[in-house]
């Protein structure tokens, strides 16, 4: 009889696990392919790994105006795998590590929720039946592919398969243009692919700020990446993606398609149904400490919907656990950070503007150009990048932070802080920042603001 069972070892699984064995709970967690779930082995660590092995290659390429002229410059797609594959090799060898050191049970298949019996929830993996006091389920997330004719054709992939790809495409299209299209389709464009983007929306990058959307449009558009916005895919056929877009059937060539358009919460298929969990358009619906409406079940990461980043689900992990040990944590969801890793980078925590007033707020702008910071002039050429802040009038209160511009997604982290602990344009102008570095634009976009 275990204190806690876990079914499924992606960011949210493993992390609860490390916290709850660290608290005292015997804990057991159920797997069924590789510990770090779809984040460590198919998302946000290989295709960073293969990001800056394909942005190292455009900085050999392209370099002269800092004074660097390499010549025969290649790439080599092999090599780039081969380091890809040892640094996820070596995370989840520390996520094992770590959770052998807690003390926590790793079982290794494919975990089935069954009915309840009097005194514990039971799962069964394979032939054995593990027994807990509560479950807590993080199954994450499986990628759609949308139902047109030739979807299922061997060479229209997800973000799973084309990260082990041994060659470079010659054409590929990206079906979708949100975080996970726009990332791959930065990498294949760097290293010799020729790619096209269709998307069904008219802008691209999802939810974020639509002047941020703009630049990072352009700024893709330049590394020759192709985009059909307005577009919907009516069909897959032999090597080429037919689409609708402006009233006509157009038809583009393929040697390989990247179906990225969207990931929905795996709930099918585990067994839910034998303990009477709400689901709800296909998510676990959870309250704001985790719990399911079923008493000693709690639900975190992808599988409950609401925010579908490996860094959510990691706070939601804590919550869960929290809640479990009688503490009085919740989840809030209003300073989550959001990036998508092209070159430039794009990143945003909070509202935008037009959110903001749709919610009832009168917001101040400020604005300033990435090139205001000396440090990002010095070791950026030709950036477009901005930076753009939200400010609720009436309080003074920083409700938002939109960026583009090289990494800028290692500066979000205290924009997240300034919004969580509700500091005021005045508390933040006195902050010190490191001189010089590019976070200091933070700053000084807020210090534009007049109230």
């Amino acid at each position: 009889m275990y204190d806690l069972i876990i079914l499924g070892g992606g960011p949210a699984g493993y992390h609860s696990a490390e916290r709850a064995a660290a608290a005292g709970l015997s804990t057991v967690l159920v797997e069924e392919r590789s510990l770090g779930g779809v984040c460590l082995n198919e998302g946000c660590i290989p295709s960073k790994a293969l990001l800056h092995s394909a942005l190292r290659y455009s900085h050999a390429k392209d370099s002269e105006a800092f004074g660097v002229i390499a010549d025969n410059v290649r790439y080599d797609l092999n090599t780039a795998m081969k380091r890809k594959d040892k640094t996820v090799g070596t995370l989840r060898k520390g996520i094992a590590s770590t959770l052998k050191k807690h003390r926590v049970t790793v079982e290794e298949g494919s975990g089935t929720i069954l009915p309840r019996d009097s005194e514990a929830f039971r799962v069964q993996v394979g032939e054995k039946v593990l027994e807990g006091q509560r479950l807590m389920i993080c199954t994450g997330s499986e990628a759609i592919r949308i139902p047109v004719p030739g979807a299922d054709r061997d060479f229209v992939l997800t973000n799973r398969e084309i990260l082990s790809l041994d060659t470079v495409p010659s054409k590929l299209v990206v079906i979708g243009g949100g975080a996970i299209g726009l990332e791959l389709a930065t990498f294949f464009a760097e290293i010799g692919s020729s790619v096209t983007v269709v998307e069904m929306l008219p802008a691209v990058g999802g939810p974020i700020d639509g002047e941020i959307a703009g630049i990072l449009l352009k700024e893709l558009r330049r590394k020759g990446i192709a985009f059909e916005l307005s577009a919907r895919v009516t069909e897959i056929g032999d090597h080429t993606v037919q689409f609708e877009a402006s009233g006509e059937t157009r038809e583009i060539p393929a040697d390989t398609v990247l179906m990225s358009v969207g990931r929905r919460p795996r709930t099918a298929g585990i067994g839910l149904e034998q303990l009477n969990v709400l689901v709800e358009r296909g998510a676990v619906r959870v309250d704001r400490h985790g719990k399911t409406n079923v008493a000693g079940v709690w639900a975190a990461g992808d599988v409950n919907g609401r925010s579908m980043l490996a860094h959510t689900a990691y706070r939601e992990g804590e919550v869960c656990i929290g809640d479990m040990l009688g503490r009085t944590g919740r989840m809030r969801y209003h300073a989550v950070p959001a990036v998508i890793y092209t070159h430039p980078e794009a990143a945003a925590v909070g509202l935008t503007a037009g959110q903001a007033r749709e919610q009832g707020y009168d917001v101040v702008e400020g604005k300033l150009p990435m090139s205001f910071s000396g440090r990002y002039l010095t070791e950026t050429e030709r950036g477009r990048g901005i930076c753009k802040v939200v400010v609720d009038k009436r309080y003074h209160t920083l409700l938002g932070v939109h960026m583009i511009g090289a990494e800028c997604s290692e500066m979000m982290y205290g924009a997240s802080a300034m919004i969580e602990e509700e500091l005021r344009v005045e508390e933040i102008r006195e902050i010190v920042f490191p001189h010089p570095t590019v976070s200091e634009i933070l700053k000084d976009t807020v210090a534009t603001i007049q109230l």
